[in-house]
C-alpha cells in the first residue's frame, strides 16, 4: 500500500480542476445530481457492475476524460443497454455533462470526478467491455511525457479490467502521442492493434459524433488518428 501511494503521488495526468465560475444551475447539478451518480470507491464494487445502474444494462463501457461530454452523452443515448462510467476531474466539464444527463434523463451513466486510476484500481478484474481515451491531454513538452495517461502502468490497469476480446479506443491529433500509444501497446503485448490499412486509423469510429477537441484540431489544420486495440 505504501508503494501504491508513492506511485500515485507522482501521477499527474490532468491539469487544473476548475475554470470560470459556474452558473447557479450548474452549481445545483454538482451539489445535488453528482452525488447520486458518483461511484463510491469507499464501498466494495458489486460482483456484477450492472447493479450500479437503474437501467437494465448488458455491457459496461468506460470513458476517461470525457471533456465536454459530447461523446459520452451520444454513446449513452444510442446505447441504452450499455452502462457507462465517465471520468472527468474538471469541474466545469462535469457540470456541463450533468446538465445533459438531467435534460435527457439518462439512466445508464455513472460518474467519477477525480483521478481515473483510482476508479481503475477499484474495479474488479475483467469487468469492462470497452474503454475510450479520446483526445487526452498530450503533455506536448518532452519533459512532461511521463504525465501522459497512456503508460506501462496504466495499460496494465486497462488489461486487468478489460474482458478478453474487449476494446480500447484511443483518438488524438498529436502525432507524437499516437506513436507513443502504438509503441506502448506493442511493448505491453496484451493489446492487438486492429488496423490493416491506413483508412482503419484515419477514419473515425462507427457512429462517431465528433468532439470539441477534434473540431479545434481541424480548425488548426491537424488530422486525427483513431486507434482500436483488442485486449488479448
Amino acid at each position: 500500500m505504501t508503494e501504491e501511494r508513492r506511485s500515485r503521488a507522482t501521477e499527474a495526468f490532468f491539469g487544473r480542476r476548475k475554470g470560470k465560475p459556474l452558473r447557479n444551475q450548474q452549481v445545483d447539478t454538482i451539489e445535488n445530481l453528482l452525488p447520486l451518480l458518483k461511484v463510491d470507491l469507499e464501498t466494495p464494487p458489486p460482483k456484477n457492475l450492472a447493479a450500479l445502474f437503474p437501467a437494465d444494462v448488458k455491457s459496461i463501457r468506460l470513458e476517461i476524460g470525457f471533456g465536454g461530454g459530447e461523446h459520452l452523452i451520444h454513446r449513452a443515448s444510442e446505447n441504452p443497454a450499455t452502462g457507462f462510467f465517465g471520468v472527468e476531474p474538471f469541474v466545469n466539464s462535469m457540470a456541463k455533462l450533468l446538465g445533459s444527463v438531467r435534460e435527457r434523463e439518462l439512466m445508464n451513466i455513472r460518474l467519477y470526478d477525480d483521478d481515473a486510476t483510482q476508479l481503475l484500481d477499484w474495479l474488479p478484474d475483467a469487468c469492462i467491455d470497452h474503454i475510450d481515451l479520446l483526445y487526452p491531454d498530450p503533455w506536448p513538452k518532452k519533459k512532461h511525457w511521463k504525465r501522459r495517461f497512456v503508460s506501462d502502468v496504466n495499460l496494465a490497469r486497462f488489461h486487468r479490467v478489460l474482458k478478453p476480446g474487449a476494446k480500447f479506443c484511443f483518438a488524438s491529433d498529436i502525432d507524437t502521442y499516437v506513436n507513443w500509444t502504438l509503441q506502448h501497446c506493442a511493448h505491453h503485448g496484451g493489446f492487438k492493434w486492429t488496423a490493416e490499412i491506413s483508412a482503419d486509423w484515419s477514419t473515425p469510429f462507427d457512429t462517431w459524433p465528433g468532439t470539441r477537441y477534434e473540431n479545434k484540431a481541424k480548425r488548426e489544420g491537424r488530422s486525427s488518428a483513431y486507434l482500436t486495440f483488442i485486449r488479448t
